[in-house]
């Protein structure tokens, strides 16, 4: 399937600001960089009240979900009113024809009216998670996830968490090196694992372990060609190995070692994109000393090989 260029994304009601303004931020063109044609629309065009009392124009009403590519239901703020049938009608119109179809927080709820979540596994904001699982009993709600990718359909969890799917999107359709560069520019982290949790009840380490934990992830970030080790990271954060893991999980969401391999497959994937180096060279630059290992641990996480994901996204 080719990757999506045409954006529309429908708001509810009451949306949510939050949201629309994510999705405007990541798909509306940028020149030079990206040329998507990115649509704001409604049940009806006109002006949209938001949660912030600000009203929105929105110029199109449901037409431009008839040639997106790339769907995404936005949030509202009222849980109490269903989505309207045409509503629902267009989201089944879109994904029968082959669009992605994706919603995060409370739309998650209107995506899931559509009956497309039935049997598959979803994700909302976790306060949220417990209504969308007695109101949609087909659907598999895991309350735990940040997003969720069932191909045709993918789901996001609450507030932020709308820009990791996002992300993840761009990433899965368009490559690393452009959605790092998009993550640059709203100086965003530009890849958080859909299976990591969506809050974290550890505290974070403040005053002096803080600035050293800090110091010692970008050191990691600049380093990842040496593979340092859990207990090097830790020696450099002047704590033990058990009191750096549980702070370096409390303010990244993973294990050093999640983290480290995210990264590590992250740089690989830009450094197949956007130079020439042989996949031995690259294996290399991001801690592997082994190209098979690399390869297959690339495999395993990304789902092709090296070589054909540069196939795929590299520069021509």
């Amino acid at each position: 399937m080719a990757p999506f260029r045409r954006v529309a994304a429908y708001v509810p009601p009451h949306a949510a600001a939050l949201g629309l303004g994510m999705a405007s931020a990541l798909f509306r063109p940028r020149p030079g960089l990206t040329e998507f044609d990115f649509a704001v629309c409604a049940r009806r065009r006109g002006p949209l009240n938001t949660d912030l009392g600000v009203p929105v124009l929105v110029e199109h009403g449901l037409e431009p979900l008839a040639g997106a590519d790339l769907v995404l239901v936005l949030p509202g703020d009222d849980l109490a009113a269903p989505p309207a049938e045409p509503v629902l009608d267009a989201l089944r119109a879109a994904h029968r024809r082959g669009a992605t179809v994706a919603a995060h927080c409370m739309g998650v709820f209107t995506l899931a009216a559509t009956g497309l979540l039935d049997g598959a596994e979803a994700t909302t904001h976790w306060q949220y998670a417990g209504e969308l699982a007695a109101r949609h009993p087909g659907v598999a709600v895991r309350p735990e996830a940040l997003y969720l990718d069932q191909g045709g359909v993918v789901t996001g969890a609450g507030a932020a968490a709308g820009m990791d799917m996002y992300l993840h999107l761009l990433r899965r359709d368009h490559g690393a090196a452009l959605t790092n560069a998009l993550a640059r520019l709203l100086v965003t982290p530009p890849h958080r694992d859909g299976g990591q949790r969506q809050y974290i009840t550890a505290p974070v380490p403040a005053d002096g372990d803080g600035e050293r934990l800090s110091e010692v992830i970008a050191w990691a970030r600049a380093n990842l060609d040496r593979s340092p080790p859990v207990d090097e990271l830790a020696a450099r954060a002047l704590m033990s190995r058990r009191s750096f893991v549980r702070h370096f999980k409390a303010a990244t969401g993973a294990s050093p070692h999640a983290w480290l391999l995210a990264q590590r497959l992250s740089l690989a994937e830009e450094l197949l994109e956007t130079t020439d180096l042989t996949v031995e060279r690259i294996a290399g630059r991001v801690g592997y000393r082994s190209a098979a290992v690399f390869r297959e641990q690339f495999v395993l996480h990304r789902g092709v090989a090296p070589r054909e994901y540069r196939r795929t996204f590299g520069r021509d």
